[in-house]
């Protein structure tokens, strides 16, 4: 697939120049620490959530099956440019092949579109499990929420599917310098020597659209549950309050760079590259996180299983 697609890129560009956040060597090797502890900790923890929820039966519900599916794609996310960019900032010669850079974009679009969607399903769970508690397991059965997953994974695929080739079949003839820490869709889009105008629409109505939709959905969703929550005052909704929070921070942080990047995306904004660094680097670490240290199911289910382990 790789290959095919450098040979239908009739182009003099056989890599690209990735400038990473910044040129000054002290601050590098100050990021290259930073992030190399941030990477280790967001695979390890998101990699626990997965096998804590996997092998602990009372978490086999489906609150935990969707936040099992969300750390495994926020794992998969945090590795598709963070190795690259931890080992650029020790190189000398920041660069990355012309498939690798259409891969990162590849494998961005797709797993930023099923993390939307999964966050979606997240709330549609919570919307259900408040706010019409006697039908929670009727309508959230097994079935229903592997159709979320499922759903999540085709959107993605559709959302990378309905972009990528538009872009990686134009003429890129020179310059091959990316602005960033890595290949992203308007970045490179820029680049091609040729006028580039209705790529960007279809950029900007693609990844535009379904960030501020889905963000759309979720505040709808969560302020429907809020009213819901400040109507019925009990032990049972201040849990719930406490995981709403959770969620609408992960939202946040997640949904606020992509819907500013991609909703003007070939401005020149310098902010640009630290906002990358929120939805590829620190959103996937707010799971185990915020999952762990706030949910005491989750944390009483670890200790058992390592106390399992070590027996």
């Amino acid at each position: 697939m790789i290959e095919s697609m450098e040979l239908s890129n009739k182009s003099q560009v056989t890599e690209f120049i990735l400038m990473g956040l910044t040129s000054f060597q002290d601050i590098e090797f100050l990021l290259l620490a930073l992030f190399s502890v941030i990477y280790i900790v967001t695979v390890l923890g998101n990699l626990l959530i997965v096998v804590t929820v996997l092998f602990t039966s009372n978490l086999h519900t489906p609150m935990y099956f969707l936040l099992g599916n969300l750390s495994f794609v926020d794992m998969t996310l945090a590795s598709f440019a963070t190795p690259k960019m931890i080992a650029n900032l020790v190189r000398n010669q920041k660069t990355i092949s012309f498939a690798g850079c259409f891969t990162q974009i590849f494998l961005l679009h797709l797993l930023g579109g099923v993390e939307m969607v999964l966050l979606v399903s997240m709330a549609y769970d919570r919307y259900v499990a408040i706010c019409r508690p006697l039908h929670y397991m009727t309508i959230m059965n097994k079935k229903v929420c592997v159709l979320l997953v499922v759903t999540s994974w085709l959107s993605g695929l559709l959302h990378t599917g309905l972009q990528l080739p538009f872009v990686v079949n134009l003429p890129f003839c020179g310059p091959n310098v990316v602005d960033s820490i890595f290949c992203d869709l308007p970045l490179v889009t820029k680049l091609a020597c040729t006028d580039t105008y209705s790529v960007q629409i279809v950029i900007i109505a693609n990844s535009g659209v379904i960030a501020i939709s889905c963000f759309l959905i979720l505040f709808i969703s969560y302020s429907s549950i809020l009213k819901n929550i400040v109507s019925h005052s009990s032990s049972g909704q201040s849990k719930a309050r406490s995981t709403l929070t959770a969620h609408i921070t992960v939202v946040i942080l997640f949904f606020g760079p992509c819907i500013f990047i991609y909703v003007w995306p070939f401005t020149n904004h310098s902010v640009d590259k630290f906002l990358a660094v929120f939805y590829t680097i620190i959103t996937p670490i707010l799971n185990p996180i915020i999952y762990t240290l706030r949910n005491k199911e989750m944390k009483t289910a670890m200790r058992k299983l390592w106390k399992g382990h070590l027996g």
